[in-house]
């Protein structure tokens, strides 16, 4: 009875980590709208300023992946929808030319600029209870 009762806290734990996720992504999602990204759109232009900020201004896409937790194909359409916009470019590595790299814009800095109060304020919000 012990193992079941540990087992059902584990799964429940696991899904209220999911729900919290489920309700901050929608959250970032309705209150990026208005400026034209999405959350997941955010996390790229993100990941990019703070890479930027590391004198590495081009990101692999392989890496971009791992942080922002898309599949490659999923990325890859995201990065298209934010190269369509003028808000990142990409190329070919020069180390690798099977490799892609993907570098902020000037648009793509003053956006994330703009929009980067707002999601440090949604999740600040959204996630008050779960640092309690």
């Amino acid at each position: 009875m012990a193992v079941k009762k540990s087992e059902r806290m584990l799964v429940d734990e696991w899904r209220g980590i999911l729900a919290v996720h489920a309700r901050t992504t929608c959250e970032l999602d309705r209150e990026l709208h208005r400026y034209g990204i999405g959350a997941s759109d955010f996390e790229v232009l993100d990941v990019l300023v703070e890479r930027r900020a590391q004198d590495d201004c081009a990101v692999r896409v392989q890496e971009l992946a791992a942080h922002v937790h898309l599949s490659q194909s999923a990325l890859s359409r995201l990065i298209g929808r934010l190269e369509k916009v003028g808000l990142v470019t990409r190329g070919m590595c020069s180390e690798d030319r099977r490799g892609v790299r993907v570098m902020i814009t000037d648009e793509g800095r003053a956006r994330h600029a703009e929009v980067r109060p707002v999601q440090r304020a949604v999740l600040a919000r959204m996630l008050a209870d779960r640092a309690a």
